[in-house]
């Protein structure tokens, strides 16, 4: 049996860095692990190749070959997805899809021969059984939540690792939070879901005997969801880490409260991550109550960002307009609360209402759901009617970013981050050699022909004289906005015409 496994095309969103990798000579910022994974669970002895369209483009030949077209996906590669499908299907070929994007929204695809929902280590075995005894179903679902000891390693064996700037692992599944826009409970589960610590330092073995070095992203729901079992975890990956020269750069998703755990910042130092993304959504409280994000409420958030920073983890943070409580006030509010806390990459989106969500769920009785959520963080779209006025919301929104990423206002917030930050992580992610070829482009495209050059040196200068051991995140992150202010601009009629 032939398997092609394909990942369809993100667009250029916020963490794509699609306009940032060049600056490296790579093309896609993180593997498609979770077909790495589906791959595993397939016989070892059918064929198996994988297309990752972020990284190349897929052929009639490859599409020829297959006996099954696997696709997987998230909802903001649904378009791409569709192509996909519409390719396959020309060729007369079995189409086989799940992932988020099927799970949520099957019933609106037509061209899918079967549906593998939900998890995979659950539902596969499902599909391969009745393959097997020639008697396959539309659709194989269960809300039955795995130990993750079911779960096997990745098949590295399929990736061309030279196309990412990092590689990925999982950890754990699920979050104990509840916030009414996120579907993240509805897929995992409330209760998180570890690995074994034997299982992980497994994986991270495979990964170092691929032969990979640089950045790893742990793509966990909520890496601190079970702190207990967190913190069993990391004691091993510094061990492990140790043995072999810290080969790897770890960063990851987490809730707010880490800033209150002394014990576990400690440990993820020693483990050597250096970053971690956290959703604070919004410094308003209202906001935050309304929509259940009750562990981000009665905190000074601001210091808890600076405690994660003064800790060695660059926090990334995601932000949300959008919500009914959201006033005229709220704009220059999360303004300043981003300046202030010095969190560099701070995607700001507008909010959407994911199917199945207590949000959905609410806004569609209220009959104000108007289309399909699109996912996208930087296509200025909303599915529904807002509270707002809707001119208001998107003349708001769009201040806020063109305040947030002008020069000016973008490097000041690097130096207030630079200010707090300090490097405790050994980062492997980058070869001498690649540095300076990354340095050279900088210096070139930001700071001769950039518009914000005179800003670009400032920053440098400001840098070398004071933080001298942070020029290479200064370099970075000069990419990082480049990167941002592309991705704006080339959605600017999206912008001019939402409203």
């Amino acid at each position: 049996m032939k398997a092609l496994l394909i990942y369809p095309e993100y667009p250029a969103t916020f963490w794509s860095f699609k306009h940032a990798l060049p600056f490296i000579n790579k093309k896609v910022s993180l593997p498609p692990l979770g077909l790495l994974t589906v791959s595993s669970l397939l016989p070892k002895d059918w064929e198996k190749k994988l297309v990752d369209l972020n990284a190349s483009e897929l052929t009639d030949e490859e599409i020829k070959w297959a006996d099954y077209v696997f696709i997987s996906g998230m909802v903001v590669q649904r378009d791409s997805a569709k192509e996909v499908m519409k390719r396959a299907k020309s060729f007369g070929k079995t189409v086989v899809a799940g992932g988020p994007l099927f799970t949520n929204e099957y019933k609106n695809f037509k061209n899918v021969d079967v549906f593998i929902l939900n998890e995979g280590e659950v539902t596969i075995p499902l599909f391969l059984k009745d393959l097997q005894n020639d008697c396959v179903k539309n659709i194989y679902s269960s809300d039955e939540k795995p130990d993750l000891s079911r779960t096997p390693a990745p098949d590295w064996s399929l990736l061309n690792s030279a196309h990412y700037s990092s590689l990925s692992m999982q950890i754990s599944r699920g979050c104990p939070y509840s916030c009414d826009f996120c579907d993240i409970i509805i897929m995992n589960g409330r209760i998180p879901r570890l690995k074994s610590p034997e299982q992980v330092l497994k994986e991270m073995d495979a990964l170092y005997d691929y032969g990979w070095r640089g950045g790893v992203f742990i793509v966990d729901d909520n890496f601190i969801g079970n702190k207990i079992g967190a913190e069993r975890i990391l004691t091993e990956i510094i061990k492990w880490m140790d043995d072999r020269n810290k080969p790897f750069t770890l960063f990851t998703e987490a809730s707010i409260n880490l800033a209150d755990d002394e014990k576990l910042m400690s440990l993820m130092q020693r483990a050597n991550f250096d970053s971690v993304f956290i959703g604070i959504e919004t410094p308003e409280e209202e906001a935050l109550m309304s929509c259940g994000k009750h562990q981000n409420t009665n905190k000074n958030l601001v210091e808890k960002v600076k405690v994660l920073q003064r800790n060695g983890l660059e926090v990334q943070g995601g932000f949300i307009l959008g919500f009914d409580t959201d006033t005229q006030h709220t704009f220059d509010n999360m303004i300043k609360f981003i300046q202030k806390s010095g969190i560099v990459s701070a995607m700001v989106g507008l909010l959407h209402a994911i199917p199945e969500t207590v949000l959905f769920k609410r806004l569609q009785s209220e009959k104000r759901i108007i289309s399909p959520a699109s996912c996208n963080n930087t296509d200025f779209t909303l599915n529904f009617i807002p509270r707002m006025k809707l001119e208001s919301l998107m003349e708001g929104y769009n201040k806020v970013l063109d305040t947030l990423f002008a020069p000016k206002y973008y490097n000041k917030r690097i130096i207030t981050y630079l200010r707090e930050y300090k490097k405790l992580a050994v980062n492997k992610k980058l070869s001498l050699r690649m540095q300076m070829k990354a340095l050279s482009k900088t210096i070139w495209k930001i700071g001769i022909t950039g518009k914000g050059k005179f800003h670009f040196w400032k920053l440098m200068l400001w840098t070398i004289l004071r933080k001298p051991s942070l020029i290479s995140e200064a370099v970075t992150y000069s990419i990082y906005g480049y990167h941002f202010r592309k991705v704006l601009f080339a959605n600017k009629y999206n912008r001019e015409n939402a409203f």
